[in-house]
């Protein structure tokens, strides 16, 4: 049963990831895109702005597609563990933990997940394992 609970943290937090990454790299689903992913960052103290929103929106894309495939499971999970722990600290942190007043609650949970995928890997089911 284990496997099958490895297999649903990496495809519920792929999904969120790649999406994520849709949004700042491409601007799907109402996102920013790069310009605008840039401009946030650059306002976060991100410089040059530019690499780092393709740095961070290619981790996100990639690395979500990659956790839902199960392929680099661990080297994924612990760059997008880095990731969010920087969004946390650098956007969230000074608001407290709670999501309802702008804290790190929902990056504290993500953060987590990320951890347990690199613990515990990709598990048996993988692109691999179908064929």
């Amino acid at each position: 049963m284990s496997n099958w609970g490895i297999l649903i943290l990496r495809l519920g937090i792929g999904v969120m990831f790649a999406a994520h990454g849709l949004q700042k790299v491409f601007g799907f689903f109402a996102g920013p895109g790069i310009k605008g992913f840039s401009q946030m960052l650059s306002s976060l103290g991100f410089a040059p702005a530019i690499p780092w929103a393709y740095l961070a929106g290619y981790t996100e894309l990639l690395g979500g597609v990659f956790l839902i495939i199960g392929v680099f499971t661990r080297p994924c999970a612990t760059l997008l563990f880095i990731l969010i722990t920087t969004a946390a600290i650098k956007v969230h942190l000074g608001k407290g933990f709670f999501l309802s007043g702008g804290g790190f609650e929902y990056d504290f949970v993500i953060a987590c997940v990320c951890l347990a995928l690199v613990l515990l890997g990709e598990g048996k089911y993988t692109i691999f394992s179908l064929m």
